[in-house]
């Protein structure tokens, strides 16, 4: 049985109709998620609308995971507005990056592999900014029964922020990385 993985162990690259065959073997209890993979996500790369990361597990050179981005704003509310113009931060809204997708192979649950995802987002992050504003990270989390599954929990733990729930049965959440990059 595998323990906590080290993101040495990881490799991840964008992906092409070159690595498509690895998708198919991808297991999750979340199967919207695995649809997603195997039938939206090289399509939606294709039209510049998104872009997926996928993550192996290089020992084995399975697919561990996968993370799908796009870009966004965060709409401040209103008790945020009046934070951000006390920093001289003037707007009703601000760049975010976000993820439409994260998911992590059942094999690989709770061994770090979520976390090491959105450790190399802040890092991509840092790097975007050279060129392109971006404070934000953003994503629109599912509530699960089961706690250990439940996406909202796992987010808070990485510091992330519930901005406000859904009725569609999502929770928007935030993370200010302005302090991280």
């Amino acid at each position: 049985m595998i323990d906590k993985i080290s993101s040495n162990d990881l490799r991840s690259e964008q992906l092409t109709e070159n690595n498509f065959q690895e998708v198919k073997n991808f297991n999750s209890f979340e199967r919207e998620l695995v649809d997603f993979l195997l039938k939206d996500a090289l399509k939606n790369q294709e039209m510049h609308i998104s872009t997926t990361h996928l993550w192996f597990y290089k020992p084995s050179n399975e697919l561990a995971g996968y993370i799908t981005l796009l870009t966004d704003r965060i709409s401040l509310l209103p008790a945020q507005k009046e934070i951000f113009k006390k920093k001289g931060v003037n707007y009703k809204s601000l760049p975010a990056l976000k993820i439409g997708r994260l998911c992590v192979h059942d094999k690989f649950l709770r061994k770090g592999i979520g976390t090491h995802m959105v450790d190399a987002l802040i890092l991509l992050i840092q790097d975007l900014n050279k060129k392109a504003g971006c404070r934000f990270i953003v994503l629109d989390a599912k509530r699960n029964q089961d706690k250990s599954k439940d996406a909202v929990h796992f987010y808070k733990t990485l510091g992330f922020e519930v901005y406000k729930s859904r009725e569609k049965g999502t929770i928007s959440m935030y993370k200010d990385v302005y302090q991280l990059i």
